[in-house]
């Protein structure tokens, strides 16, 4: 069946409900009608997509989507959250995790975060590419969101993911991944890990480099980044301590060897192209020296690195 018959059945079926279908029957990819249906909201979405000046606007099923492209700073895990004239206006900030978008999206609608734990599920239904695998974490793209109060989990959440197509076209995410020999699921998990690593966004190149010449080095270097750890953990911060470190999780990037099984959070556009076109260098090691100043230096010995990592001792005693 091809997209045009699939949305003609779903719509018409439609026409006849006496009332709304229910979130849950787009969620249900076990059966047959409800799979249908599934693949119906995330054609709807994607053939909906137009460019208008530098916003997209997704019209989904029952409501209208609006997705800018501009995000916030990296900065309060709070959503910016507005409405006026019936409509929710929510930015969402780049770097955060899916757990913490699903509560800033029940927060803002006022509809159960269950809801949209249960849309997040099913990736099919959203849009999402193959090398996802179907999960959204790393795919839920930031940006700011314009949503009817009719607007449903699945609808806001599949917008997030047309908007992460979209933004993965513009970057040239698939060939980009070939050009440096990675999958573009490493490439987002690469962008996440240099999202969340990241103060300026100026670092971004930089802080990709360090990632490939340790995954590059001879003999094999262990990646060694605290905000894989804690993503494993389930745990906020930016400091892992000597019993986080002996974890057996697969986000543990100090007892295993490469990258972890997939993104951390849900990177923005700067930290994609970065991931796809790090700066030269031969640097292995970075240190945050003044986190209050937002200044990150850079080093390829450790002998280098320990001098770094006395600065920021010394600006954060």
């Amino acid at each position: 069946m091809n997209i045009e018959d699939l949305l003609r059945e779903t719509f018409s079926d439609m026409a006849h409900e006496e009332q709304p279908p229910s979130p849950g029957r787009f969620l249900q990819v076990n059966r047959g009608r409800s799979r249908r249906r599934g693949l119906a909201l995330s054609a709807a979405v994607a053939v909906a997509v137009m460019a208008v000046g530098s916003t997209l606007v997704v019209q989904g099923l029952s409501s209208g989507v609006v997705v800018s492209k501009g995000v916030t700073e990296q900065g309060s895990d709070e959503a910016l959250v507005e409405t006026k004239q019936g409509q929710i206006t929510l930015t969402v900030r780049e770097g955060l995790r899916l757990s913490q978008i699903l509560e800033q999206l029940s927060t803002a609608t006022g509809r159960p975060l269950v809801e949209f734990e249960r849309a997040a599920k099913d990736g099919r239904a959203l849009g999402l590419p193959a090398y996802a695998k179907g999960a959204l974490e790393g795919f839920a793209f930031p940006g700011t969101y314009e949503v009817s109060p009719t607007s449903s989990p699945d609808e806001i959440l599949a917008a997030m993911v047309a908007r992460f197509n979209r933004a993965a076209e513009d970057s040239d995410l698939a060939d980009g991944a070939r050009r440096v020999g990675r999958t573009p699921l490493e490439i987002l998990t690469i962008a996440s890990i240099v999202q969340a690593e990241s103060i300026n966004k100026r670092d971004m190149p930089k802080i990709a480099r360090v990632i490939y010449n340790r995954l590059n080095h001879t003999p094999e270097m262990k990646l060694q980044v605290n905000s894989t750890i804690l993503y494993g953990l389930d745990k906020s911060g930016t400091v892992a301590s000597n019993e986080d470190l002996k974890n057996r999780s697969r986000y543990n990037t100090y007892a295993r060897l490469g990258l972890p099984p997939g993104p951390i959070c849900n990177p923005g556009a700067d930290a994609i192209e970065a991931a796809l076109k790090p700066d030269a260098g031969p640097w292995l090691y970075f240190v945050t020296t003044d986190p209050k100043k937002g200044v990150t230096k850079f080093a390829d010995s450790r002998s280098e690195a320990e001098k770094l990592f006395e600065e920021y001792r010394k600006n954060t005693r």
